[in-house]
């Protein structure tokens, strides 16, 4: 009967990731209710372009609804987010549409806000509407030509003045910051020419206010969550076939392979990694450093990943742990499925003292004083996620920095955003004679609107085991 066993496992992964590509295939029943994929479809989100079409309404939300929110309990009524082909500001994806990949030669977004009735105008001095999110703007040519030349170089810098001073803003935000990645997007050359263009006068009303980029981006849609739910239980399913005998052979089968067969896993279902995906092993009585860059997996080892995917634009970014069956053993040794339960503990923590309002420094330092009284011996790192992989808005620690985090840490929890509870415990495992064993679990959490902190999904919560 143990014989079977593997082959069972094998079946049962095989037909658990194909049930997967037929579910989150069923996502794109709304926009085409006539064109649905089987269940072998190399397609489990739908066509690029019944993405497209989804991501255009998240992005209209983004606009219409998040936007205008954000300026005003910042107190700004205009964002000039400005930048080149090729070297665009961390924000730009997240405001543009599906088929927009680079800025288009200059491409200087105005964003006004007109008040509550009126709403906030968008503007784009170069580029496209984006589907008709944008008024566009195109030089002014004496020329019989139909289509009118595109803006460029000084002349566009002219049109922006003049379409600031007809606004009239009393606080125009730009992207300069020197804490916030996200919030530092205006480089030192637009930056010089947008000030010559505006005058002093104009300039003296510009402000650098870091919360706009990071809330606008941290901020998500209620309809990108079940479509991120979706990819979740993808990511479950490939980290399930991968620490399973589908993918390794004890004895035979190295870290790197199953690395490449998680990649390839991914490549094959027409979606993208944003990070290459990590296999690490620990062994009773073995030193980390002394198993080398690539072992070979072996029975009794204790194996971890770290794998994220991307999917319409939004990042994923998930840690399991498993093990390798010795001969004659069926489940996990007791100590092990016990340094587990720490670190679900942890996740619990996190989960319990996360609140709305709160900055990151603030949470971390709640959550390590209930880990410190419950005696457990762990490392907290969370961070948010969404367009980016570690993305825009509070870190809760990183793992070098338990203290807190100057600036990045200091930005508060706000509804409707993402996080990765990234972290670790590390427990004495009296099967391995009292070897601490690391436990670095992370799954994906979301604030709701009403400031509830839930898994997007669900999580990890007994070992992986390989037969």
């Amino acid at each position: 009967m143990r014989r079977l066993l593997p082959l069972l496992v094998v079946s049962v992964v095989v037909a658990s990731l194909l049930t997967t590509s037929f579910e989150a295939a069923a996502f794109a029943r709304p926009v085409a209710p006539q064109e649905t994929a089987p269940f072998w479809s190399a397609r489990p989100f739908g066509t690029l372009r019944q993405q497209a079409e989804v991501q255009q309404k998240w992005l209209k939300e983004r606009l219409e609804v998040n936007l205008p929110k954000i300026m005003r309990q910042q107190g700004v009524d205009m964002w000039v987010v400005s930048m080149r082909e090729y070297n665009e500001d961390p924000v730009f994806h997240a405001l543009v549409d599906a088929t927009s990949f680079a800025a288009r030669r200059r491409t200087i977004y105005i964003f006004f806000d007109q008040g509550p009735e009126k709403g906030v105008r968008r503007l784009a001095l170069g580029g496209g509407s984006m589907g008709g999110l944008y008024e566009t703007y195109r030089a002014q040519q004496d020329t019989e030509r139909e289509e009118q030349a595109e803006l460029w170089g000084a002349g566009q810098w002219r049109l922006f003045a003049q379409v600031v001073r007809e606004l009239d803003p009393k606080v125009i935000a730009v992207n300069i910051d020197h804490e916030h990645n996200f919030a530092d997007g205006l480089t030192a050359g637009e930056w010089e020419q947008m000030r010559e263009a505006l005058g002093p006068e104009l300039e003296g009303r510009v402000v650098r206010n870091p919360r706009l980029t990071i809330d606008y981006l941290a901020m998500r849609v209620p309809g990108m969550t079940p479509v991120y739910r979706r990819a979740q239980v993808m990511v479950h399913e490939i980290i399930s076939a991968a620490f399973s005998n589908l993918v390794i052979t004890p004895g035979e089968t190295t870290t790197q392979d199953v690395v490449w067969w998680m990649r390839q896993r991914v490549n094959d279902l027409g979606l993208q990694t944003w990070f290459q995906p990590s296999i690490s092993v620990q062994r009773k009585g073995v030193e980390g450093s002394d198993l080398g860059e690539n072992p070979v997996i072996q029975r009794g080892d204790v194996l971890h990943c770290d794998f994220g995917i991307s999917v319409m634009g939004m990042k994923t970014d998930t840690q399991h742990m498993a093990y390798v069956l010795r001969e004659g053993e069926t489940t996990a040794p007791e100590g092990l499925q016990k340094a587990l339960d720490n670190a679900k503990r942890l996740q619990d923590i996190l989960l319990e003292k996360t609140e709305v309002g709160l900055s990151g420094n603030e949470v971390l330092h709640a959550v390590l004083e209930q880990m410190n009284a419950e005696g457990l011996n762990g490392t907290m790192y969370s961070h948010p996620i969404g367009d980016h992989g570690h993305g825009a808005g509070p870190l809760i620690g990183l793992w070098d920095y338990q203290e807190g985090v100057p600036g990045r840490g200091d930005v508060p929890v706000i509804p409707g955003m993402w996080f990765s509870t990234e972290l670790q415990v590390t427990t004495p495992v009296p099967e391995w004679d009292n070897q601490p064993v690391r436990m670095a679990m992370e799954e994906e959490a979301e604030i709701t609107a009403d400031g509830e902190m839930r898994w997007v999904l669900r999580r990890q919560t007994e070992l992986h085991l390989v037969y």
